[in-house]
């Protein structure tokens, strides 16, 4: 079996989390359009988790 090259692996390290950061936040938005009531309680968190983690990272730095 095959390793996976080092820079795809470097790759995913860095955009990984803004994607899945991004597409979680479109799924809120999205759910909030189309879905109705269910949809709003994901809207809140998928619009609120990149919030939550700026004022997180703000609050952490030295």
């Amino acid at each position: 079996m095959s390793e996976v090259p080092q820079h795809r692996a470097n790759w995913w390290r860095v955009f990984g989390a803004p994607i899945v950061i991004g597409v979680l936040s479109l799924a809120g938005l999205l759910s909030a359009l189309l879905v109705g009531d269910p949809g709003r309680y994901f809207a809140w968190f998928g619009v609120g988790l990149p919030i939550a983690i700026v004022a997180w990272a703000w609050w952490r730095k030295p």
